[in-house]
């Protein structure tokens, strides 16, 4: 395990550290969803608090589609706090002081993880599309390697947000020996047509950006800057709620007293949706946009059980679970949350369920919420270690 650099293929083309990297699969290759098989490969991860002497006391808090490792520190590109600095540290509901917890970057991820911007052994070049297309349950067994390097038999828990959720679902009724509970929140059982559609207008835009050159533009630092914020701008919209946009935008004007009658940013919904997309490409590959939101296009936790989502929790019914929504959450409905809770329920499995009342949409699990806390502290500071 060392500290090491990778470079951020953004606009700079600049070097920084990520952290922790540790090397995987160096025995025996991990074989993917799709049969291929991957070794020797990095996964860059951070950990927060200390590892107790009988190592029971271990969180995996597992990151969305658009985080990385740097759940609760500075983050090297952007230099902004870490994506759920809110709920991760010291007295927070993730207490640092309680739990060791440990945060990874995915298979396929942009932040020092094995993933398109790889550099190939035999070419001297990044993979780009040559990297094996991975899974949510690929990504899952990437850091159970990881766990097994920390010396972690079974985590106290393992959380998740977003894709994070479909993670801790994966972990949970996949390797229901290693952890003891699992926190499922704004996430489903499987991704749904709606959701498929926006991710695969995100790709498309990347795809028409003439920088983009088939995944190749590692080759001549070029970049697909304007697709790759487009589809950041697409997908951000999906994030909130109409009553939360109402009240924060509404048809207010940016820096003017009326309309210009033309094309710029007018209103402050556009100028705000124009920053999110042009901050977003400063540290994201688009490959790896490719790569992630596949991944979770292709989950479903019940299709290998003949739709069955009831028969898929079977093997975790003595994994204690938490299951939170949020009712402005279009993305994730409530009701996709409810339906986990009625297959839990099926087996016997111990749940408990919260629906967080929220203007704020699928982003609320990343905003400040006191609601939001009291269900974390009650869930994850009863845990025995």
């Amino acid at each position: 395990m060392a500290v090491e650099s990778v470079e951020v293929f953004g606009p700079g083309y600049r070097e920084v550290s990520v952290g922790q990297i540790v090397t995987l699969a160096t025995t025996q290759p991990l074989t993917l969803s799709s049969g291929k098989q991957i070794s020797h490969f990095p996964l860059a991860y951070q950990t927060y608090g200390t590892l107790n002497e009988a190592h029971s006391n271990a969180i995996l808090v597992c990151h969305g589609l658009t985080a990385d490792q740097y759940l609760a520190s500075r983050h090297p590109v952007t230099d902004k706090d870490g994506w759920w600095d809110l709920y991760v540290g010291p007295g927070k509901p993730i207490d640092t002081e309680r739990f060791f917890v440990i945060c990874a970057n995915v298979l396929g991820g942009s932040m020092g993880s094995f993933g398109p911007k790889t550099t190939n052994p035999v070419t001297q070049t990044p993979l780009g599309l040559d990297f094996p297309v991975v899974t949510i349950h690929d990504m899952v067994d990437a850091q159970l390697l990881l766990l097994d390097i920390l010396g972690i038999n079974k985590l106290a828990a393992v959380v998740g947000g977003s894709m994070g959720g479909m993670q801790a679902l994966s972990f949970a009724t996949r390797h229901p020996d290693r952890t003891g509970a699992a926190m499922v929140i704004a996430a489903s059982a499987r991704h749904s047509a709606q959701n498929i559609a926006f991710h695969e207008i995100g790709r498309q835009a990347i795809m028409v950006d003439a920088d983009w050159k088939q995944g190749r533009y590692y080759d001549d630092r070029s970049f697909p800057a304007k697709g790759l914020a487009v589809a950041r701008m697409a997908a951000h919209v999906t994030y909130l709620s109409e009553l939360g946009l109402q009240k924060k935008f509404g048809r207010g004007l940016q820096d003017r007293e009326r309309v210009t009658y033309g094309f710029d940013a007018d209103f402050k919904i556009e100028s705000y949706l124009r920053h999110q997309g042009s901050s977003f490409v400063e540290r994201f590959d688009p490959n790896s946009y490719f790569y992630i939101t596949r991944a979770m296009d292709y989950f479903d936790l019940a299709e290998e059980h003949q739709g069955n989502l009831a028969e898929a929790f079977l093997p975790a019914k003595e994994v204690k679970f938490c299951i939170v929504s949020f009712s402005s959450d279009w993305l994730f409905t409530p009701q996709e949350s409810r339906n986990m809770v009625r297959a839990l329920n099926g087996v016997g499995a111990a749940v408990t369920y919260a629906d967080i009342e929220s203007d704020k949409g699928h982003d609320a699990f990343l905003l400040p919420s006191k609601s939001f806390e009291s269900v974390m502290r009650g869930f994850l500071w009863t845990l025995p270690l």
